[in-house]
């Protein structure tokens, strides 16, 4: 799985609050940190994206 956000991110924080293993604040928007989503942080993820209020994060199986 990966995972990018696009230019859509409002900063709100939500997906480093469910998932900070993946995701982290970056200057103006929320950033993914590495490359591949390892498998126990999928789930994590998934939910993140659903939870996005701006529908920022990409996810690609």
């Amino acid at each position: 799985m990966k995972i990018t956000i696009n230019e859509e991110c409002i900063a709100c924080e939500q997906c480093v609050e469910i998932c900070p293993e993946i995701f982290s604040m970056g200057d103006e928007t929320a950033e993914v940190t590495g490359d591949e989503v390892p498998e126990e942080y999928q789930e994590s993820c998934r939910e993140a994206a659903e939870e996005c209020p701006a529908e920022a994060i990409i996810i690609e199986e």
